[in-house]
């Protein structure tokens, strides 16, 4: 499928993508907003293959929606600068149409900026070398040119700055053992990770090859600097296969936690109340395609285990055991609550009496044991 065919069709795994990335945007800003207002007064969203605006149907893309939520919030008008990118003339042209005929686009104190280039070892190079203000990056290419570990790095690597990239699975899979794009598989996994990759993914199964390739890949993210690493999987019509992943990058653990909310929102299934953080059309019709772990008692077992003879608040709890996991809070706090009715853990709180029935961030809960004299 040619780019200039992708913005003809808005399919639901495209919508899926586009909520998942505003809602992000909105609720980053706001965390963001009251710490930059401090220091400078600007925040950015950044978008490097930001497209023509608009599918044919005349829906809006994920551009010119954070810009009308922008136009709609007097703080963000305020402070938001824009660099929306395409390497199309033609597409940033219409963009540029379409920026410029919003109601109201005047409310923006600062004028977005749309250019027209390549994402290239240039770019490489300028977001690594300028400092950037607070940003949301948004790195969607169709394939796999101009992705990059040193792109990734250049838009994470300054305070209050996170990204989300597309990861076309299909097309990296394929990519990795063919000579002919081997460059490309290097500058996305570092050389060393993908001849690693190269020499271990003959002979496995698909679900080895995925699990294999997004853990080289997440190690090499983390390498560089994004402490947290969260994908989100889309699957094909049959929801047999994957077919590519939303990839969340952030160096925060509040960020991390407010992503992995909105993905298991965007999740079509769910496993006792566990998200699959993933989205496939075959889910609705075939609820048995996810299969059922019962993934909370696993998480049970692993609380108990984890942190025996140890004394956390409930955040504590969520923060430390809950990163490359798909648990929320939600399922921690159900579990504990289990575990607080059977006896198996002691709840306490310093602020005072506690409603029943409720379980507060704040909550100190008390694990018992951990024998071998721990």
């Amino acid at each position: 499928m040619s780019t200039a065919k992708f913005f003809d069709e808005r399919t639901d795994q495209s919508e899926v993508k586009a909520r998942i990335v505003q809602k992000y945007f909105y609720a980053w800003a706001n965390v963001i907003m009251p710490t930059a207002q401090k220091n400078g007064g600007r925040v950015a969203y950044i978008d490097l293959y930001a497209g023509p605006g608009r599918y044919k149907d005349g829906a809006a893309s994920t551009p010119l929606l954070v810009l009308e939520h922008a136009i709609a919030d007097p703080k963000l008008a305020s402070m938001l600068v824009t660099l929306l990118n395409d390497s199309d003339g033609n597409k940033t042209s219409t963009l540029q149409n379409e920026i410029d005929a919003l109601p109201n686009i005047g409310n923006l104190k600062h004028k977005p900026v749309v250019s027209c280039g390549e994402i290239d070892e240039e770019a490489e190079k300028y977001f690594n070398q300028v400092k950037l203000v607070p940003s949301f990056s948004f790195i969607d290419p169709f394939g796999y040119k101009g992705l990059s570990l040193k792109i990734i790095k250049g838009v994470i690597k300054d305070w209050g700055c996170d990204c989300v990239f597309f990861f076309n699975y299909n097309r990296i899979n394929a990519g990795i053992g063919n000579q002919a794009v081997a460059d490309h598989m290097d500058a996305l996994f570092g050389k060393a990770r993908a001849d690693a990759l190269r020499a271990k993914l003959p002979g496995l199964s698909p679900e080895l090859r995925e699990a294999l390739i997004l853990e080289e890949l997440a190690a090499e993210i983390k390498a560089l600097g994004g402490t947290f690493v969260l994908p989100f999987t889309f699957r094909n019509a049959s929801g047999t296969r994957t077919s590519h992943k939303l990839i969340f990058v952030s160096k925060n653990f509040k960020g991390y936690a407010i992503m992995k909310d909105i993905m298991a929102k965007e999740s079509s299934t769910e496993d006792q109340g566990v998200p699959s953080l993933a989205y496939s059309p075959a889910d609705w019709s075939m609820p048995l395609l996810f299969s059922l772990q019962r993934p909370l008692d696993q998480l049970r077992a692993s609380l108990l285990t984890d942190f025996a003879g140890q004394e956390l608040s409930v955040a504590q709890i969520y923060e430390r055991h809950s990163v490359d996991t798909p648990y929320v809070l939600k399922n921690y706090k159900e579990i504990l609550a289990a575990l607080e009715t059977e006896g198996k853990v002691t709840v306490r709180s310093l602020k005072g009496s506690r409603r029943k029935g409720t379980f507060a961030d704040h909550l100190l809960v008390k694990f018992p044991g951990g024998g071998n004299g721990e």
